[in-house]
């Protein structure tokens, strides 16, 4: 079974920093991009950065110079370095990630079980 487990949530004052990491296991032939979403309550679900498997990289509006997304394919594990935090990034962050498990499969969507980070005095 492949799983994607997050860690590195919390609490956190504004202007603060994080760090996620989220590690895929399991039966992994390759995995394309990768990315994490947050969903704050009352709010839908958006991209916060993404990743693909050559270093390119894609930031929300929102949080881009605040956060980086990077991974290292040796660990399939993607991190969201997140800098000056605000209250407005507080939600409940997933890991995602495009994983063929097989050469002659397609990829499909994976996603981690979430974390809280909230941004609060």
């Amino acid at each position: 079974q492949v799983q994607l487990v997050e860690s590195g949530g919390g609490l956190v004052q504004p202007g603060g920093s994080l760090r996620l990491s989220c590690a895929a296991s399991g039966s992994i032939f390759s995995i394309n991009a990768m990315g994490w979403y947050r969903q704050a309550p009352g709010k839908q679900r958006e991209l916060v950065a993404a990743i693909t498997s050559g270093g390119s990289t894609n930031y929300a509006d929102s949080v881009k110079g605040r956060f980086t997304i990077s991974r290292d394919n040796a660990k399939n594990t993607v991190y969201l370095q997140m800098n000056s935090l605000k209250p407005e990034d507080t939600a409940v962050y997933y890991c995602n990630a495009d994983i063929r498990l097989r050469l002659w499969d397609s990829t499909q969507p994976y996603w981690g079980q979430g974390t809280q980070v909230t941004v609060s005095s």
